[in-house]
């Protein structure tokens, strides 16, 4: 279901190759989300979040090198809105998941896909110029 569709490109070979990625772990929070066979799906919420912190940090470090070398006159803009996405994630509550397992699938599906869609279509396709 979700995969970097060729309008989400930005032109820029390694951030494309990372937002690749950020893609996959999208589809696999839907895989999960449409898994009617894991009853308690609770470790893999908690891993795929922690999955989504790691990845993200790598990610927004390699994005705003980039935006340094270029000297990419948005890269604070840039940056506030990568730390709001990182700070959302930091803000995910366990044990408020546990307690609404399916809920807080959809919530966190949404929050990235909302932030494939919005962030890489109206901000990162900028960075290329």
């Amino acid at each position: 279901m979700y995969e970097l569709k060729d309008e989400y490109l930005t032109g820029i070979p390694s951030i494309d190759a990372e937002h690749k990625v950020l893609f996959e772990i999208a589809d696999e929070i839907y895989q999960l989300s449409v898994n009617e066979f894991v009853p308690d799906k609770y470790d893999n919420i908690a891993h795929l979040i922690q999955r989504l912190k790691d990845y993200t940090i790598m990610h927004f470090e390699h994005e705003e090198a980039y935006m340094e070398s270029i000297q990419y006159k948005q890269m604070f803009t840039q940056k506030v809105q990568h730390d709001h996405f990182r700070q959302k994630l930091e803000e995910m509550d366990l044990d408020t998941i546990d307690q609404d397992q399916d809920g807080a699938i959809q919530d966190l599906l949404k929050f990235v896909t909302d932030w494939l869609v919005e962030h890489i279509m109206e901000t990162d396709k900028k960075i290329a110029g």
